[in-house]
């Protein structure tokens, strides 16, 4: 009996731990539910605020999005009103005029041209028109003011070399000694008979040692070069290169003027007594050696420093600057290259001749670059045509010798004068 009532005990025990069992998860179940319900009823008061918040958010991004653009065209306004800042700082400088400070001038009119690629990059500006053309206006008066400055500073400081100077640039072998004429010293023409050109002298020259003047005092040269830079920046080469070419060309000329240096023609040539003629090729001779050695030297290192960096438009200006003394210098020996032939031209011919060719190197190393092309030529030329007609002046001289019709003797036993002339002719030729 006692085992069967021990069994229904343990029966009822489980039971009861399974009714008790249901009845937490019954009250767990009714947790979650509620729970849930809970959860549910967030989740639409969430929704709900979310929804009447979602106005105040649109709002509060329209609202920074407002400030960002505002602080952004703040800051655009700024720079704009700053580069009109510099545009009415730069104008009042350029009302100035150079004159007085002219480092500040171009900083100016730099300035004025960094105003207009701002205005011109920055089209969405209503004004930015207006401002660009007031710049433009205001840059080409600052242009024009420049050129004025240019020319001004030019003419001031470009003056003929006087003579003396010249003289004392040259080597000593070559400066006129005291009581002399207006040139140096060596004699002009040469005869059979007189032999005053000595080898020593020759060797001489040959290692001399020139020293160009100072046509433009150098303080002066690097502003010249500034003024000249804005313009050629400016657009302005042409007016440049006439403003120069006119100043430098006519006080070139005017120092060969002072020199002693004539434009003689052909003509004038023909009609001068064989003495003066003679006199006025030696000095030839030594206007060239100062022309080429002294001012034109000179006036390549003035364009060379002016015009550093532009080749082309240096070139140019030196071209266009010497072409007229060049041209009257060999137009001289060209009239006697070109003038009757006669035994007695023989010597100068040789010795205009001999200074063409002393120069040619000289020459060439100028006069380089194509706009010099036509000078270089006309050099060139011109110790050809020297050389032809010594040649064939040589021809005539040996042709009349041989045509000579004298048959008188000599009593006394002497060189025939014939003999003798030819001796010395010819040994002065060697000499």
């Amino acid at each position: 009996m006692g085992v069967p009532m021990a069994g229904r005990v343990v029966v009822d025990s489980l039971s009861e731990r399974a009714a008790m069992m249901r009845e937490s998860l019954q009250k767990s179940q009714s947790g979650t539910d509620n729970m849930v319900s809970i959860l549910g009823s967030f989740d639409h008061r969430l929704s709900a605020l979310e929804t009447a918040m979602r106005p105040t958010q649109i709002r509060t991004h329209a609202i920074r999005k407002a400030h960002e653009n505002i602080d952004k065209t703040l800051k655009a306004a700024e720079v704009i009103l700053a580069q009109f800042d510099v545009s009415q700082q730069a104008e009042a400088k350029i009302l100035k005029g150079p004159r007085e400070d002219l480092e500040s001038y171009l900083e100016a009119i730099e300035q004025l041209r960094s105003n207009i690629r701002f205005f011109n990059n920055n089209k969405s500006f209503k004004s930015s028109d207006g401002a660009v053309n007031h710049a433009n206006n205001l840059l080409a008066k600052a242009i024009s003011k420049l050129e004025e400055e240019f020319k001004q500073l030019l003419s001031s400081y470009s003056k003929p070399v006087e003579p003396d100077r010249l003289f004392e640039c040259l080597p000593n072998s070559l400066r006129p000694s005291s009581g002399s004429p207006g040139h140096p010293g060596e004699s002009g023409g040469k005869n059979p008979l007189s032999n005053s050109h000595s080898e020593h002298q020759k060797n001489g020259l040959e290692n001399a040692v020139y020293t160009p003047p100072t046509l433009i005092p150098p303080r002066i040269l690097p502003l010249l070069h500034d003024l000249a830079q804005q313009m050629i920046q400016a657009g302005n080469q042409q007016q440049l290169l006439k403003i120069y070419r006119d100043t430098r060309s006519s006080v070139l000329e005017e120092s060969l003027r002072k020199l002693g240096v004539e434009k003689l023609s052909k003509d004038d040539v023909q009609k001068m007594q064989w003495e003066v003629l003679e006199a006025k090729i030696g000095n030839w001779i030594h206007f060239m050696r100062i022309a080429v050695k002294l001012l034109f030297a000179g006036e390549w290192k003035v364009c060379d420093q002016i015009f550093e960096g532009i080749n082309s438009l240096r070139d140019q200006c030196f071209a266009e600057v010497t072409a007229g003394s060049v041209a009257v210098l060999l137009s001289f020996g060209d009239a006697i290259a070109k003038s009757k032939r006669s035994p007695e031209k023989l010597f100068v011919l040789l010795d205009m001749y001999e200074i063409m060719r002393e120069l040619h190197s000289e020459l060439e190393m100028l006069f380089k670059g194509k706009a010099c092309d036509e000078i270089r030529e006309s050099a060139l030329g011109l110790t050809k045509r020297l050389a032809q007609t010594a040649q064939e002046t040589f021809g005539d001289f040996e042709e009349a010798v041989e045509k000579d019709a004298t048959k008188t003797a000599v009593s006394d036993g002497t060189v025939h004068p014939l003999t003798s002339y030819v001796i010395n002719y010819v040994k002065f030729l060697f000499e």
